[in-house]
């Protein structure tokens, strides 16, 4: 029975439900109105003059609610959204008003929650968090809408304010409205048209007085993406689809247009061309002539007008896409949509002209085309094959007897493959449902053709294909291919051949026929060629209805329970703070083994620093420890050959870590991982600041009280810190709090290196030879090393590196003269354009900085702690200090000024930069004396002797340890 609607007959909230068809998941809609924990919310059923039983359902509803449901029904159906809407506003009694699809559902929170912010702030408008639940994954997938928006409660007086909102979220449904205010702005959805949410929701934000947001989950939008079709060129007659959504964002701009909101507009055009479009671009593979060229002329007729503004906000490949539609140039355009929808996909065989790689040769005499086309930044140019995700066309698809014919065409990025290189490829079948079986076919034929790698397979699927047959449904295709032993895998992208009328061919499941009789082949997602088993056969159609039917029964609802039980059980294992837990078990449980020492090199993305140096110390001396180091990511790389390694993280790096006699590294072990007591942790950290650390830094200081005694007991593990100088006592031993007796005064063992050469500059290295003949350095070339520091977004994240001088200039100007190896900090990645190959080089890659430094003639770097290092060799140092300003006087701050401190030139401009680099003689000559003292204050621990001493202290003269 109902309760009675507290304080008379008007509701605090009207829900419109509207309903076209859908009889069967109207009442669980309606239910979700009925059980809102805010009891005074009445629904109001709007049935779009169903043609099934839809109305009934919302009659017989009405009739068992009758205080909180009511139900009307439209004359005619109005072809859309928007009508029904309209109508069930203008009986809605409510105070407020929400509206929900007859396929979604409220969460129970919802409308309490809208309430009590609009009461609270007297908001027009209240939006809450909408979620996308994919109903047909197996786990309910769930996607919040936009969640940045509503990460915490905020008010906004105008939507100028939040310009991010009136862009993305666009929905109606998540929103709750005061009556009175969409009654005085007459308020109403666009009739007959799509996308009237669009529309409604830009009228309703700049009508808004005052806008709240809240951090609640409001609405739950049920999504499935699982059709009948095979592909989804089945939508080609949804020309018409796009006409209303330019007719819709035609009115929002008139509206802007007409109050001047001209910020907003640009806002709404970037997202158009960023979001609305590409939700076409996506299909046009897929499409005939006639329907992309009409799809062109009615893109061309609306984007050809936004501003430069916009499109300069748009990354590269969009940038591409938009000119090559305006144009029409399809032939170029589908292999750049292959890559918008595929992200990290090479999809063109690119083109080099005059040092810059562009997309195609085409427009190139254009030059806004020129600039467009450019896709040196994205440095496809220099990843090797093993990194590379290419394009794989399919170009032919047919059946012979029990066999599946297949060709397809590799693109060979800048001929990549050379010409002569040795062909090898195969075609891997695996399960969508990774965990299963996979299936493995040789290619027949693989040749150069043009700018690709053609090949041909002819696979026996029928004879060799034995899938389970029931969990195993859908089967995805790679193509593996080998030249001259270095291998790419590729998906197949399925845009020119029909597959619509293409054959299947018989299989035999191992549950034989009774679950599928055939394999058919479909188009994935993101456009790339799969395979479905289904069912043709009377006997496979009935098998298939009773293993559905079975699957449902109690028995399999048992059996799928304890399988999701395992998989929680084997996700719980894998957690963070399981293993935490399971780290600090093994401390208690397991005993310390002799002689263990774990390495790590920050954070295991390195073999490199000083825990390298000291590890090859023990070496050398041959002292019986068991060396461990860590590496992180999917495989080590730099390692040597025979040292035991365990990935950061996993369970044997724990249990290393657990039993250790010793950890060494030079950032940090993980921070929730206590050291036992018998285990000795030498920090050696990773160089001396000029930029305040630790709790020197405002963002510890404001930590809560818990927060700061968690990160102080992570650093009172260190048992010795590792300092090089007295600077680093007064900065970095004081910010991370670590009392004198625990310092070690020994200086860096990473730099040993630097201060022998410095002793005898003249002894030859084989092994700094040997790094420039590897990198390809020329002998008359002086060498220039180029190594800053990172830089940080105002969220902490990191920037992505772009080199801020001209490097083409600074080839041009220098090339005969140097050789410029740039190397970013390890968490940022360097491009470089072809026109300076050979005169700048990447070193990136390389893992330990200290070679490079020895094969350096002279440094160039910024606020990186590398010219502590560098100093050490009394070779010349330039800075490059464009952005101070920026860098020392944000949040952190720095130890002191590096005008006043710096031992060489301090360049601000491309220009000083370049002339101090024009006549480095001069250079040394000048800073001498001012490098010694720089060395002497910031180096004076530093005396080529760190992991000698390190060694006898901790692990004895003779290899002995303690």
């Amino acid at each position: 029975m109902d309760t009675p609607e507290p304080g008379g007959t008007e509701p605090d909230i009207s829900v419109v439900v509207i309903v076209y068809n859908d009889a069967r998941r109207l009442t669980a809609a309606v239910r979700s109105v009925l059980d809102q924990t805010l009891r005074n919310v009445e629904a109001i059923i709007a049935d779009d003059c169903s043609t099934d039983t839809s109305f009934e359902v919302a009659q017989s509803l009405a009739a068992a609610h009758p205080r909180r449901v009511r139900a009307i029904r439209l004359s005619e159906n109005s072809g859309g959204c928007g009508e029904p809407r309209n109508q069930g506003m203008a009986v809605a009694r409510g105070r407020y008003v929400m509206f929900l699809d007859s396929d979604d559902m409220l969460e129970p929170n919802a409308c309490r929650n809208l309430l009590e912010a609009a009461d609270r702030t007297g908001a027009d408008l209240v939006s809450g968090l909408c979620v996308r639940v994919h109903t047909d994954s197996r786990h309910d997938k769930r996607i919040p809408w936009y969640p940045w928006l509503y990460r915490s409660t905020r008010t906004v007086e105008s939507i100028a304010e939040l310009p991010d909102l009136f862009v993305f979220d666009t929905l109606s449904t998540n929103k709750c409205y005061r009556r009175d205010f969409l009654v005085e702005n007459g308020l109403a959805f666009p009739r007959g048209i799509h996308y009237e949410d669009l529309l409604f929701s830009a009228q309703a934000y700049l009508a808004a007085g005052r806008i709240t947001l809240i951090p609640n989950t409001v609405y739950y939008w049920n999504v499935a993406h699982k059709t009948a079709a095979k592909s989804i060129s089945n939508r080609r007659h949804e020309i018409n689809n796009f006409t209303d959504r330019l007719e819709i964002h035609r009115r929002i701009d008139s509206v802007l247009g007409r109050r001047g909101l001209d910020e907003l507009k640009l806002h709404k055009d970037i997202k158009f061309l960023k979001h609305d479009l590409v939700l076409y671009l996506r299909d046009l593979p897929f499409l005939d002539d006639g329907y992309r060229h009409r799809f062109a002329e009615l893109a061309r007729g609306y984007i050809q007008d936004f501003s430069e503004a916009a499109y300069g906000r748009l990354d590269r490949v969009h940038a591409i896409c938009a000119y090559l539609l305006l144009r029409e140039d399809w032939e170029n355009l589908m292999p750049a949509v292959d890559t918008l929808i595929n992200r990290n996909k090479i999809s063109a065989p690119l083109v080099e002209r005059e040092g810059r790689i562009y997309w195609c040769d085409r427009h190139l005499d254009d030059p806004k085309a020129r600039d467009v086309m450019d896709v040196t930044g994205l440095g496809y140019h220099g990843r090797p094959l093993e990194r590379m995700f290419l394009r794989n066309l399919l170009t032919g698809y047919s059946v012979r007897g029990d066999e599946v014919l297949l060709d397809g065409a590799v693109v060979n990025p800048l001929h990549t493959v050379s010409a002569d290189a040795d062909l090898t490829a195969e075609l891997e079948f695996r399960a969508r449902r990774r965990s299963l079986q996979t299936f493995r076919f040789p290619v027949r034929t693989v040749r150069h053709q043009g700018d690709t790698i053609a090949w041909q397979a002819a696979i026996p699927l029928a004879r060799r294909f034995r899938p389970v047959g029931v969990v195993d449904e859908v089967w995805d295709v790679r193509l593996h291919l080998t030249a001259d032993g270095k291998r790419t895998t590729s998906r197949i992208t399925a845009g020119n051949v029909d597959l619509e009328s293409a054959a299947s061919v018989p299989v035999r499941p191992r549950l034989s026929r009774l679950v599928a009789d055939r394999l058919e082949p479909q188009v994935s997602a993101k456009g790339h060629l799969a395979f479905r088993l289904t069912q043709h056969g009377t006997a496979a159609l009935r098998g298939r209805a009773v293993v559905d039917r079975n699957l449902h029964c109690s028995a399999a609802r048992t059996v799928k329970g304890a399988y999701r039980t395992l998989r929680a059980v084997r996700r719980d294992l894998a957690s963070g703070p399981r293993k935490v837990q399971g780290y600090h078990r093994m401390v208690r449980l397991l005993p310390v083994r002799k002689g263990t020492v774990v390495f790590e090199s920050h954070l295991g993305k390195q073999y490199s620093d000083s825990p390298r140096a000291i590890y090859e110390e023990l070496r050398r001396r041959q002292v019986p420890v068991t060396a461990i180091w860590s590496y992180a990511g999917e495989r080590p790389e730099g390692f040597p050959k025979d040292v035991e390694l365990v990935r950061r993280w996993s369970w044997r790096y724990l249990r290393a870590l657990a039993q250790a006699e010793f950890w060494i590294d030079n950032q940090g072990f993980p921070l929730k991982l206590a050291k036992r007591p018998e285990t000795t942790y030498i920090q050696t950290w990773h160089g001396s600041a000029l930029k305040r650390m630790g709790f020197d830094e405002p963002g510890y200081r404001v930590m809560s009280e818990q927060e700061q005694r968690s990160y102080q007991e992570a650093l009172d593990r260190f048992d010795h810190f590792v300092v090089r100088s007295e600077h680093d006592v007064r900065t970095l031993a004081r910010a991370y709090r670590v009392p004198e007796e625990k310092l070690l005064r020994t200086g860096y063992a990473r730099n040993d290196a630097l201060v022998r050469a410095a002793r005898d500059p003249r002894a030859p290295d084989p092994a700094v030879r040997r790094l420039a003949e590897r990198l390809g350095v020329l002998p008359d070339r002086r060498v220039l090393l180029y190594a800053p520091t990172f830089r940080a977004r105002p969220d902490g994240r990191v920037r992505d590196f772009e080199l801020p001088f001209d490097v083409e200039r600074f080839a041009d100007r220098f090339g005969d003269r140097y050789t410029l190896l740039v190397r970013s900090h390890y968490l940022n990645r360097v491009t470089l354009p072809p026109s300076v190959a050979g005169r700048v080089i990447d070193v990136t890659g390389e893992p330990d900085i200290t070679p490079l430094l020895l094969l350096a003639d002279a440094l160039i770097t910024d606020y990186s702690s590398v010219m502590f290092d560098y100093a050490l060799l009394r070779r010349p140092l330039v800075f490059y200090a464009y952005d101070w300003e920026e860098y020392s006087q944000d949040m952190r701050g720095t130890y002191f000024d590096l005008f006043e401190e710096a031992p060489g030139p301090v360049a601000r401009t491309e220009d000083e930069l370049f002339a101090a680099l024009s006549d480095l003689r001069t250079v040394g000559a000048q800073y001498e004396a001012r490098l010694k003292e720089f060395v002497d204050k910031y180096g004076e621990y530093d005396r080529g002797d760190a992991a000698a001493r390190i060694v006898d202290r901790f692990f004895g003269p003779a290899g002995e340890t303690r």
